[in-house]
């Protein structure tokens, strides 16, 4: 994780956490002059767009006293939805079983990207049974990953 998302981290997940929801996890995309801060939120009884709003204001306050992104930039706060990223180990441990697609910042054993069934986490690995074979990919070689939304 980069240091400037570790900044955010820990300056807007405690904000989120406040109003009484988790935060299911940062997106820090910088975009030459313009970058997109995107903060993902999770509760019990789901999201819906109120909630959003009202995440948003506290943090953009936050943001705007702590300044911590030095150029223009929008902020999106959003459920994680039916294709949610997953950012952490207790995450891809908590959706052992659910079907993933993940994508990492340099090959593993001659490839990057990686569909298949989320068998859990070892260690700091994650446990992904794809094409008939267990792979055990490191968590900080993950650059992306989703769960694959299934409607049956």
């Amino acid at each position: 994780m980069s240091s400037k998302l570790e900044q955010l981290q820990a300056l807007l997940a405690p904000v989120v956490e406040a109003l009484g929801y988790e935060c299911w996890g940062i997106e820090f995309l910088s975009q030459g002059r313009h970058s997109l801060l995107r903060v993902y939120i999770d509760h019990a009884n789901g999201v819906l767009i109120d909630d959003c709003e009202k995440v948003s204001r506290q943090i953009s306050g936050v943001l705007d006293v702590e300044d911590p992104i030095s150029n223009e930039y929008t902020l999106e706060v959003s459920s994680p939805g039916m294709d949610r990223p997953l950012f952490t180990l207790d995450q891809f441990a908590r959706n052992a079983g659910e079907q993933v697609k993940i994508r990492l910042r340099s090959p593993f054993e001659g490839r990057r990207n990686f569909q298949g069934l989320l068998r859990g986490v070892e260690d700091q690995d994650v446990v992904v049974l794809a094409d008939d074979h267990e792979y055990l990919l490191p968590i900080d070689l993950i650059d992306k990953a989703n769960i694959v939304p299934r409607f049956d």
